[in-house]
């Protein structure tokens, strides 16, 4: 089937222009995600320069063959610099400039302008360089997990290829010059291609910006906004999940001491700060592989793999003296202690609400036998705190 190159390429120019719009009307949806803005402008500057190719013998070939070229060159370095942008890297606008400007530049020397396998090496040189490091620039930010990071990356390789297959193509069979230029099949391939490309890239990346959004309103409702470690919730569907692995764990609850004092002598603003001095220490000496959470008001709790009731003692007892430690720089005198209760899982047992009960004894032991305590849970314990219970009970659900 032969496929007329100006159609394809007025196509193109109607495509990418209305992908250009599209990605500018979502960006005044969502103003704090201004790589949409960044290929929005990409789009339409590539909807430019794909008029320009299609006007091709109507207009002076300085613009058809200089500055379209440059044009869609450019384009490409703003579709990486629109993914720096997403991933929350620096921009470097100056770079896709460069890129269309190298070949702008270029293009005053009659040599080069005279030879089209240079235009083309050189084109599809700078263009594939800038698809792969695109797909570079997602693939550095796999830390977080979005389902179309990969497509992405695969479609961003594999347009890149295409540009760079055309380097040795142009080299091996060269293209015709003169007003048939654009009736090689590799033009009509690349304008399909990019045609392809267009629709597919914008989709993509309308997705990694919904997943985006979605993961950042799911993050917000499992944290607490003050501390910033999880809410109880989420404190709750995460240690379930950790506690039914085969290894036992350790469940520590924390209960700052007298902390309705601190409140009522220095403040609520005073009290904030110690909550988050405290969730900020705990991030620091608290294990690495652990659930930390915020159960309500100065309540805490904190599931940590452990080898046996004495690996978690000493891990309750140095934090619960690092805290007693701790001062507030603008109050020095302000002291506040801790109470924990602790409890370790039995082999096998994955019952977090058991647990939850022997450690709520604990602490409750804890604080009645003089505060800053550590105290360890019995190795089985009847459930002599009901109410709690039943409440740990609900919020699990």
């Amino acid at each position: 089937m032969r496929l007329d190159i100006p159609t394809l390429l007025l196509v193109t120019f109607v495509l990418t222009f209305l992908v250009g719009v599209l990605f500018l009307l979502s960006w005044v949806q969502a103003r704090g995600t201004r790589a949409l803005a960044i290929w929005g402008v990409a789009h339409l500057g590539g909807a430019v320069a794909s008029g320009g190719l299609a006007l091709r013998g109507m207009i002076p070939d300085w613009v058809s063959i200089g500055v379209a070229n440059a044009v869609m060159i450019a384009v490409y370095g703003l579709i990486w610099s629109g993914v720096r942008a997403f991933e929350g890297r620096t921009l470097r606008l100056a770079l896709p400039v460069l890129g269309g400007g190298v070949f702008a530049v270029a293009c005053l020397v009659p040599g080069f302008y005279e030879s089209i396998a240079a235009r083309v090496v050189l084109a599809s040189s700078i263009a594939a360089g800038f698809c792969g490091a695109s797909a570079y620039e997602i693939w550095r930010g796999r830390a977080e997990r979005l389902v179309s990071r990969y497509p992405a990356m695969v479609l961003l390789c594999a347009y890149g290829l295409c540009y760079a297959i055309r380097i040795p193509a142009a080299l091996i069979a060269p293209l015709p010059t003169g007003p048939d230029a654009l009736q090689s099949p590799w033009v009509a391939i690349l304008c399909f291609a990019a045609m392809l490309f267009t629709i597919a890239i914008a989709f993509t990346f309308m997705a990694l910006t919904k997943e985006r959004a979605e993961r950042s309103q799911r993050l917000a409702a499992s944290i607490d906004p003050l501390t910033g470690i999880a809410n109880r919730r989420a404190f709750v569907q995460e240690a379930e999940a950790l506690l039914a692995r085969p290894s036992p764990a350790a469940l520590l609850l924390f209960d700052l001491d007298h902390f309705k004092r601190v409140n009522d002598t220095y403040g609520h603003a005073v009290g904030d700060g110690v909550l988050v001095a405290f969730c900020a220490l705990g991030r620091a000496l608290l294990p690495t592989e652990r659930v930390f959470g915020r159960l309500g008001g100065e309540e805490f709790a904190c599931l940590i793999p452990v080898d046996g009731p004495e690996e978690a003692r000493r891990v309750a007892v140095r934090f619960g003296r690092a805290f007693a430690a701790l001062r507030l720089p603008t109050l020095p005198n302000l002291r506040v202690g801790v109470s924990i209760g602790l409890a370790v899982s039995r082999p096998g047992d994955a019952d977090f609400d058991a647990l939850m009960r022997r450690a709520d004894l604990a602490l409750y032991r804890a604080k009645h036998n003089g505060r800053s305590r550590t105290e360890l849970a019995d190795v089985a314990l009847p459930d002599a705190c009901p109410d709690r219970s039943k409440a740990w009970a609900q919020a699990a659900e």
